[in-house]
């Protein structure tokens, strides 16, 4: 007797495999894409200290309205009142703060968890959660 298609069973375990298969590779994917959205958003603090540095280099202070300085994002524009990085969940993350004598402060907000905890857990582990000195008498002691 031919045979020209499968059986039953066949397909049940074909659907099985790929079921497990998907259980597997879902959270994998979930977690990727977390991994990847951390990476930009402490790809672009560190963008907006470079920006915010050389521009502070070059014109000697600082902007009062950080759209000059830099194209990061900020929940207000002026960061000598301290103006927050937002990460992707819109959650307030990164503090910037400026000072007249050069300074760029980096510091986190408490209390954090998700994708914001994991964003300063990794500019930590950069070493950019500090005082940045651009400029100062300080720069040259």
């Amino acid at each position: 007797m031919k045979r020209a298609g499968f059986t039953m069973i066949e397909l049940i375990f074909v659907i099985v495999i790929l079921g497990i298969l998907a259980a597997v590779a879902i959270p994998k994917l979930n977690a990727t894409r977390d991994d990847a959205t951390v990476a930009k958003d402490a790809g672009e603090v560190a963008q907006a200290v470079s920006d915010i540095g050389s521009y502070y280099t070059a014109a000697g202070k600082f902007n009062d309205d950080s759209t000059k300085m830099t194209n990061v994002k900020f929940d207000d524009n002026d960061l000598s009142d301290g103006a927050y990085y937002e990460v992707e969940d819109g959650d307030d993350c990164i503090k910037f703060e400026t000072t007249d004598d050069g300074n760029l402060t980096i510091t986190n907000t408490t209390g954090k968890t998700g994708i914001c905890a994991k964003v300063q857990n990794a500019i930590a582990a950069n070493d950019m959660n500090k005082t940045h000195e651009f400029g100062g008498s300080s720069i040259f002691n």
